[in-house]
């Protein structure tokens, strides 16, 4: 297990990895407490599973970018140490389940050989950074938003101001107008622009979600400078790290500190913000990434006649030429997101001479393969027929994204997984027009916390109960109307009724039916939804939502066997608040640690923050004695001049307002970064003196 120390170059990943074990050492030992644990190992990408004892691991890939090597390293972990399976998501990780605590970081050790992280994939942090899958590729795009993602990612990793915030921070990238990566159900969404005068920039949004009251995007800039990008979306982070909510996890994303103190305020504290952040202006290394390497030859062979149709079909569906002329685009529609290992080894085995070195797990859950020379598709086709991968209707209505369910995650409350290879089934046998359509999406969640995206989508479905009988029936909220309008619009999906899962087949029947029937030609969903109204298809359903006439086989979820029951555990989409005493002031020592050291590197900036959260930490430290927990930063700060400052509980020159405030009047310079540094240790030490009194007493 420790043969990491030696095998890895980045002594600062080596480090991080060296911590997590000690870290699982005192958890065991029950020297640290099992809430602050918890926060510390989501941030490493650990999520605990619905089954006891195990973990979910996942893998963090900017805008969902792996090479052949890495997704064969991912491979054997998953072998090694999981259950051989690989899990895309939506947002463009990879998982693994039914991983040992244990034995995590010795894993995090043999992914970081192929530079490939679980750094702050989960937890209260910057989360993957996503882009379009067809970035770099796309005919529509002004220019390749990549680099600008990757530049995103690397700034952000490990970076102070966003390892302990509220609740998760999420960052998206489109290609185009088109806005395939869903800009506006970002805390940041970003579309490329290029002005008159040529240069490049972005349309900004900010304040999007998803959860269980999803909300659209704010628009901020039309054309923001894209060396203003990176400084940008630090003073949004600093904001919202300071002004979140963090008791109420509920309430803690950016759009409801929006809510709560209104769109002119939270750009005013933005604004405000811009002369603390390590840089005013950052520009973006266009070069960073390298180009794949592309296929050495031409391999040409013939479609089988029995075939013909069907590969015609997955050229219409799945291929498209890139702006790159004479080179294509190959979607892989990969059934509920899971690849078995042998299968990706096979898989890699049969692409490697025929496409380049690069591929981008997509939104949906899906594979893109770039960089196809024309004359190789017909034996790339042949290839992935081999191992199933030729499936129709990439990104149509025949494609269902969906998230894990009851199979492994605490808050699934239905079996997604199992209901999303059902309806695709009914698609493909009783409606195979529809897989030519782009425009009508099925989305999937186990519960109502949207990780199937199904609030963005025109047909949605998330996982819910009712009550018949004196028994509990699965059911699904069923939701309808949400999608894509496009440059950074959206629409969220109304909640229009609620039927046993079982039936969710005869909706999608009913709702296919009528579309078909009643929509005009060339009407899209959104025009046909808006025309008919929400009642429409209420009346529509209703029948459906008929409880006299449930069936015995109705109180059985899809993929089981025994009687439904709602068994929900603890969610950890996000890590818990701390509220000991002991380990706050245990943190705030820790990170006047991480101040020095950032001093000793002359990194400023970082200095200034590790330093500005140590007053955090030792302040709440004092007001928990007093049994006040505030919810906020701010409020912390409030309430300690109020409760402490005011009453002349304990002694400072000025408020303490403006002893930790001066983080947001000062440029982040060597002279203020050791002043600030210096009234943080003085603060912590008499807060030191102060707590060990108590004690005695």
């Amino acid at each position: 297990m420790q043969s990491f120390r030696t095998e890895l170059e980045n002594t600062v990943v080596e480090q991080d990895i060296i911590d997590l074990e000690k870290k699982i050492h005192a958890f065991r030992e029950g020297t640290i407490h099992e809430e602050k644990f918890r926060s510390l190992r989501l941030a490493r990408g650990i999520y605990g599973q619905r089954q006891p004892g195990v973990q979910m691991i996942r893998i963090k890939l900017p805008f969902g970018k792996v090479n052949f090597k890495q997704f064969l390293r991912i491979a054997d972990i998953a072998d090694e140490y999981g259950s051989g399976n690989l899990h895309l998501t939506t947002r463009q990780d990879i998982q693994i389940h039914f991983v040992s605590l244990d034995r995590t970081p010795e894993l995090w050790a043999k992914l970081e050989q192929d530079d490939v992280t679980i750094r702050e994939a989960c937890g209260n942090t910057v989360r993957n950074v996503t882009a379009s899958p067809t970035a770099g590729i796309d005919p529509d795009e002004p220019f390749d938003v990549s680099p600008y993602a990757y530049a995103a990612f690397e700034y952000f990793l490990r970076n102070p101001i966003c390892q302990e915030m509220g609740r998760k921070f999420k960052i998206a990238f489109s290609s185009s107008e088109k806005d395939t990566a869903y800009s506006y159900v970002h805390d940041v969404g970003l579309i490329p622009k290029i002005n008159s005068a040529g240069q490049r920039g972005f349309k900004v949004v900010i304040g999007g979600g998803l959860g269980a009251q999803p909300m659209l995007a704010y628009p901020i800039y039309e054309f923001l400078e894209e060396d203003q990008l990176i400084p940008f979306i630090e003073a949004v982070i600093r904001v919202f790290d300071r002004y979140g909510e963090r008791n109420n996890r509920n309430k803690a994303r950016l759009k409801y500190l929006i809510q709560k103190l209104g769109l002119e305020e939270v750009l005013r504290l933005i604004e405000e913000e811009k002369i603390t952040t390590k840089t005013k202006i950052y520009p973006i290394n266009k070069d960073s990434l390298a180009l794949p390497h592309l296929p050495s030859s031409s391999v040409k062979e013939e479609i089988d006649t029995a075939n013909l149709l069907h590969y015609e079909q997955w050229l219409a569906t799945n291929v498209f030429e890139q702006k790159q002329k004479g080179q294509f685009g190959v979607f892989i529609k990969v059934l509920i997101g899971d690849i078995k290992t042998d299968v990706a080894r096979k898989f890699i085995e049969l692409i490697r001479p025929l496409v380049s070195d690069e591929i981008r797990i997509t939104q949906n859950q899906g594979l893109l393969l770039k960089f196809v020379p024309e004359e190789n598709l017909p034996a790339l086709y042949n290839a992935l027929d081999k191992i199933g991968f030729t499936k129709r209707g990439f990104d149509s209505l025949a494609d269902v994204t969906t998230c894990p369910g009851t199979d492994t995650c605490n808050l699934g409350i239905s079996n997604s997984m199992t209901l999303a290879s059902v309806l695709e089934d009914v698609i493909y046998q009783e409606y195979p027009d529809f897989i030519f359509n782009k425009d009508l999406k099925i989305k999937i969640s186990g519960c109502m916390n949207s990780c199937g995206q199904h609030g963005l989508a025109e047909i949605g479905f998330h996982g819910s109960s009712l009550k018949a009988a004196g028994k509990v029936v699965p059911a699904v909220q069923v939701m309808l109307g949400g999608g894509t309008v496009g440059d950074g619009v959206g629409r969220v999906a109304e909640r229009v009724i609620k039927t046993p899962s079982k039936r969710a087949t005869d909706v999608l029947r009913a709702l296919l039916n009528d579309f078909k029937t009643n929509g005009s030609q060339d009407e899209n969903f959104h025009h046909y939804y808006d025309r008919q109204g929400k009642d429409y298809f209420y009346q529509l359903l209703k029948p459906l939502a008929d409880l006299s006439t449930l069936k015995e086989d109705e109180f059985v979820d899809w993929g089981h066997e025994e009687t439904f029951k709602t068994a929900i555990g603890v969610g950890e989409c996000a890590g818990v608040v701390i509220d000991l005493v002991a380990t706050l002031v245990f943190e705030a020592e820790e990170k006047l640690n991480w101040a020095t050291q950032a001093l000793e590197r002359e990194a400023w900036a970082d200095a200034i923050y590790h330093t500005y959260s140590v007053f955090i930490s030792s302040a709440k430290a004092m007001l928990l004695d007093k049994g006040i927990n505030s919810s906020t930063q701010i409020g912390t700060i409030k309430d300690f001049d109020t409760n402490y400052i005011e009453s002349g509980d304990f002694a400072l020159d000025g408020t303490f307002a403006d002893l930790v405030l001066k983080i947001n009047k000062q440029e982040p310079s060597a002279l203020f970064a050791q002043e600030y540094f210096n009234s943080a240790a003085e603060f912590l030490k008499r807060i030191k003196i102060r707590r060990e009194a108590l004690l005695q007493s």
